[in-house]
């Protein structure tokens, strides 16, 4: 993980925030668990499964989005040197299940990334697999974060905000893939 970023974030939870009241007065606020979390799943909700109106459009949320794909689209890659978006979805899946590895203390040894890149075809069967391996992946990384003990982990923080800020790249990446791919 980023180490700077990562200790910011977890002094962020601990250490009182400073904002301008009157004059040279200054008042210090928390940013309180509950309420960072609430914020999280409404951006990991709008990120994912439904669109709230916070930063996307209606209906383009990932899961909406990969609805509308079919396999074979999902099979053609945009560029010779572009990856297709199944390779756009395994690598979205793989991120979240290590992230979820993780936070649980698992020993996640060295990651090969580019591995994650290289799934191309695949049957209408094998779409649908990958999709529900990131249904399950997403779900089972909510559990988690719903979990106050996950966030005792100095990196959860910075973690839980890497996952949307991850995904919500690689949906943007996917729906302008779209442009090609559906012509």
């Amino acid at each position: 993980m980023f180490c700077e970023e990562q200790m910011f974030y977890s002094e962020l939870m601990t250490t009182n925030c400073m904002s301008e009241t009157k004059g040279d007065s200054m008042a210090a606020t928390t940013v309180t668990l509950e309420s960072y979390r609430k914020n999280l799943f409404e951006f990991l909700d709008e990120t994912f499964d439904n669109v709230h109106g916070i930063y996307l459009d209606k209906g383009t949320s990932l899961f909406e989005t990969l609805a509308t794909i079919s396999a074979e689209e999902a099979s053609r890659p945009v560029s010779a040197t572009c990856a297709s978006i199944s390779a756009q979805v395994e690598h979205v899946r793989f991120y979240v299940t290590l992230l979820a590895r993780y936070a649980r203390g698992e020993d996640v040894g060295e990651v090969d990334w580019d591995a994650t890149w290289t799934l191309r075809d695949v049957t209408d069967e094998e779409w649908s697999t990958l999709n529900d391996g990131l249904r399950e992946a997403y779900s089972d990384i909510r559990e988690l974060l719903a979990d106050d003990r996950t966030f005792e982990h100095e990196d959860a923080l910075g973690g839980s905000m890497a996952i949307v800020a991850h995904t919500a790249y690689h949906l943007g990446e996917i729906r302008q893939a779209l442009c090609t791919v559906k012509g």
